[in-house]
């Protein structure tokens, strides 16, 4: 095994220190193997130890500490390829150069490893986490035993172990992007392949890759293992929510043809609030009122967009302006919604798992149960199929101001997605009749879009007013007008009102509300994007 730590500066390579000792010193005293020039940088900084098991990086009690992979180490820490150490002011990177035998072995020993049945759900609920380490060490200690013919010379045995153990109870480079501030989207195509997605900009991680595809299937295994779920060929495809509320995707062979794959979506630890919508460039700050005042008035609003437009944040940002007074029901495939009010019940649908007799639960079945649970509001995450009818009808028959999202891109489509999916749910309705289900229950349409530089706003907000010989009327309130991109690619626009008094601010006035139609008036002044 070839060792070496290379120095880094700018993002680039500068030069590289080979380590061939048990305990290689890193500080400034001239007699130091690794002597490092920064005023931050102790006589005797560390020393990165050499070991069966593998590499050791142990801080020598200096004031300024040594970091790896941007956290403190309290007195020691392994070390694996790819680990950046921060050494005063210097950046070092750690770079292991694995001969083709041990990686072979690696390799095999992941396999077979693999090939066992899985610990049952029982067993990952009752083990914390170090009992559930230490039957992964029992099982990798015998699988070593039996498959003695494939494996490296009895000195390198301990490291292999101790290597593959590490692997499969940590979860390698995504442990350091699922810790890496403002990275809201991981995509590992394969071993090393890995993207992110930053701001809204998918860039590709550079440095970081597992060891092998074996690596990664073990990975996609111990998050999902805790999940109650598991993949092997037999069953290569799994989703579901992670206890940090991500939310997890893994597709592995035969499936991915090109290796296995894990996609994971991070959402913010502090929800966005209106205002933060706002700042971004979002929407404007007229939208926001006026959506504010529907929500907290019962009106009741279908959110749409394309995949990764935001829905969901938006929806959460909607749901945060029900008053705290209501009791409210959230319903979602994987729990992903944030409220601050203290009488919500979160309900999440549920697959098939790994546990015996276990049914699914499918969304249109909350919905249904919802109505049973004395809801002032129900939000529905997203509506795929017949729940939209259900949902509707919730919306008639005094569950106004209920909220859920769809995947549209106009107004226009959002009604005929509402028509398809609520035919899905069986019962042969005409489509008159849906429409005007349609039309009594829905007031409010927000439209959502990503667009090509990464940023996220409401393009559209539009009333249904009414339906007319068989079409739903439809009014647009605000809209973003797009004038192009600068020559940096980010997007020029403003917002703007269509100068419409919506109905239900009629409605609202009628009803005693004050509302500043100021709010609507054509010559809004917002900032330009």
């Amino acid at each position: 095994m070839n060792v070496k730590l290379v120095l880094v500066e700018g993002g680039q390579p500068i030069r590289s220190f080979q380590l061939v000792k048990p305990e290689t010193l890193i500080g400034s005293d001239p007699a130091s193997d690794i002597k490092l020039r920064s005023s931050e940088v102790e006589p005797r900084h560390c020393i990165v130890q050499r070991k069966k098991s593998g590499l050791v990086l142990v801080d020598l009690g200096t004031p300024t500490g040594v970091f790896a992979n941007g956290e403190k180490v309290a007195r020691q820490a392994t070390l694996a390829s790819g680990d950046k150490l921060r050494v005063g002011a210097v950046l070092l990177e750690v770079v292991v150069e694995e001969d083709h035998h041990f990686a072979i072995a690696k390799r095999a020993l992941h396999r077979h490893y693999g090939a066992l049945p899985p610990f049952s759900v029982e067993e990952l609920r009752d083990w914390t986490a170090e009992q559930l380490a230490e039957q992964v060490l029992v099982r990798l200690n015998a699988l070593v035993e039996q498959n003695l013919e494939e494996m490296p010379e009895e000195h390198e045995l301990d490291r292999l172990v101790t290597e593959v153990h590490r692997e499969l109870t940590s979860w390698g480079p995504l442990e350091r992007l699922m810790n890496e501030e403002g990275v809201t989207e991981v995509m590992i195509n394969g071993r090393d392949q890995i993207y992110i997605e930053r701001q809204g900009r998918l860039l590709k991680a550079r440095n970081m890759a597992f060891d092998s595809d074996e690596h990664v299937i073990a990975v996609a295994r111990q998050i999902l293992a805790p999940l109650g779920k598991f993949v092997d060929r037999a069953n290569p495809l799994a989703d579901g929510r992670m206890k940090d509320g991500s939310r997890v995707n893994v597709v592995i062979p035969p499936l991915a043809t090109r290796g296995p794959t894990i996609t994971v979506r991070r959402f913010s630890r502090k929800p966005l609030r209106g205002d933060d919508l706002v700042k971004y460039g979002s929407m404007s700050p007229n939208m926001l009122r006026f959506l504010q005042l529907c929500v907290r008035e019962r009106v009741s609003i279908v959110v749409a967009g394309g995949t990764g437009s935001g829905k969901t944040t938006l929806l959460n940002v909607l749901s945060s302006f029900i008053p705290a007074s209501e009791r409210i029901v959230t319903i979602e495939d994987a729990a992903e919604l944030q409220l601050d009010q203290d009488h919500v019940v979160t309900l999440e649908a549920r697959v098939s798992g790994l546990e015996k007799g276990e049914q699914p639960v499918l969304i249109r079945d909350l919905v249904k149960n919802a109505l049973r649970m004395r809801p002032d509001r129900i939000v529905v995450g997203e509506c795929r199929g017949g729940e939209a009818l259900d949902m509707l009808q919730a919306m008639n028959t005094g569950h106004e101001g209920s909220l859920t999202t769809v995947h549209a891109n106009s107004p226009r489509d959002v009604l005929a997605r509402l028509e398809t999916l609520i035919m899905m749910a069986g019962y042969n309705l005409p489509l008159p009749a849906i429409r005007h289900q349609i039309s009594s229950a829905v007031q409010l349409i927000v439209m959502q879009a990503r667009f090509r530089d990464g940023s996220r706003k409401v393009t559209t907000v539009s009333e249904i007013t009414g339906i007319q010989n068989e079409t739903i009327l439809l009014n647009e309130i605000f809209t973003f007008k797009q004038s192009g991109y600068t020559a940096e690619g980010q997007l020029q626009g403003r917002f703007a009102s269509r100068g419409f008094i919506p109905k239900v601010i009629h409605e609202m006035r009628e009803n005693g509300i004050a509302v500043d139609l100021d709010i609507f008036a054509q010559a809004e002044s917002d900032k330009t994007f």
